[in-house]
């Protein structure tokens, strides 16, 4: 083995590492393991940790064998995979910097060009991926994410436990977000050791879409309608009374900000805005009231004293005279047995908005990601819970 410093120009020196076979060495067929007389050799250049600041390589002359069974044989090295041009050791740095680091920033760090980064994060990230076990999942949220600017979203699926046990696991991700997605996050599931079957709950929002997908997909699966979904329809139903009341003259400064999510996030003069705005118009405080009693229906101890709760409120908002809330008690109704499935297991999508964070970190990190399996990619890696089992230079990557 020999080693040299060189020097790269005004700023840069390179360490380059010679190894060498010994002449009349012996090496094992990569096929059979047998001893083989060496027949040639290539000369291949491997990308390593730097050694101090200096960019550091790997050359060696690697030989091919001449094996009686499996004729010439290229042999693999075992500081590195084949095909690759960096060591275990340099890929391994590089996947624990990509999970805390965007893939540019890496690039810069490492003196290297983004596209050859990406192809590690692929590489490891898909062979965990696919080595994942799905046979215990019985519950799933099912849910889109913006992955670029201009109403471009995917369709993400993620594990939840119903004993709320474990976190969240993001399982799967495809571009859009039809039917057709939960029909492709199922033929994934045999791959994985897992079936249709085993799904039994799905939680969902009202997008008929999902609803079309799951219930040809995963029939065995019962749909769960997210609380926070149902929220967001009653947050919008008040910000139409709002609007309402705005066209017809009422003075409504601050109130878009004031009226939104719950007291405890208000600060005081929100708070009190609310309080006299809700006041000085009946509308907006019969909409306040719907809204924030709706909210009381999944405090119940169970699915029937909830059901109790939600055909009152339904004919509560049907005498309102308030047109969104009438509207949306309609909506409550069509989608009635998949909002009381929320008991005994209390499932919710809150799992997924937490893995929706992750994600829209992760498609921040890999900014001018040039294509759909790039975010992917990092996305299972920042939220799929991957075991990547990435050799160590002193164990051959096989």
């Amino acid at each position: 083995m020999r080693s040299g410093l060189e020097d790269g120009g005004a700023e840069s020196k390179f360490l380059y590492v010679d190894i060498e076979v010994e002449a009349g060495a012996q090496m094992p067929c990569p096929v059979c393991a047998q001893l083989c007389p060496l027949y040639d050799h290539e000369v291949k250049r491997w990308r390593h940790l730097n050694f101090w600041q200096h960019p550091t390589y790997l050359s060696a002359r690697v030989p091919r064998v001449q094996c009686p069974q499996h004729q010439v044989k290229q042999v693999s090295v075992p500081w590195a995979r084949p095909e690759s041009g960096f060591t275990l050791m340099f890929e391994a740095f590089v996947m624990a910097l990509t999970r805390e680091m965007p893939v540019s920033a890496v690039a810069e760090l490492m003196a290297e060009h983004d596209t050859r980064l990406w192809r590690i994060v692929r590489h490891y990230v898909a062979r965990a991926h696919e080595r994942q076990d799905w046979s215990a999942v019985q519950a799933v949220a099912i849910d889109d994410t913006a992955t670029r600017k201009g109403h471009r979203y995917a369709t993400v699926v993620v594990e939840i436990d119903p004993q709320q046990k474990q976190p969240a696991r993001l399982l799967f991700m495809t571009p859009e977000r039809t039917a057709a997605s939960v029909g492709q996050f199922v033929a994934a599931l045999p791959a994985h050791g897992a079936s249709p079957a085993q799904v039994q709950l799905a939680a969902i929002d009202m997008s008929a879409a999902y609803q079309k997908g799951v219930r040809a997909h995963l029939p065995k699966a019962q749909i769960v309608f997210d609380r926070f979904h149902v929220m967001q329809l009653a947050g919008k139903a008040l910000d139409e009374v709002r609007k309402q009341l705005q066209h017809e003259g009422a003075e409504m400064k601050g109130a878009l900000w004031a009226l939104r999510g719950n007291e405890s996030r208000l600060s005081q003069a929100q708070l009190e805005l609310r309080h006299d705005l809700c006041a000085r118009h009946k509308e907006l405080g019969r909409a306040m009231a719907l809204r924030e009693n709706l909210q009381d229906t999944w405090e119940w101890p169970g699915a029937a004293s909830a059901e109790i709760h939600l055909q009152a409120w339904c004919s509560w908002a049907v005498r309102s005279r308030l047109g969104p809330f009438k509207k949306l008690a309609q909506t409550l109704k069509s989608h009635w047995a998949g909002i009381l499935a929320y008991y005994p297991h209390r499932i919710t999508s809150a799992a997924i908005e937490s893995i929706n964070s992750i994600i829209q970190t992760a498609r921040r990190r890999a900014r001018g990601f040039r294509n759909f399996e790039n975010l992917k990619a990092i996305c299972y890696w920042m939220a799929g819970r991957l075991d990547l089992q990435i050799p160590s230079a002193f164990t051959h990557p096989g």
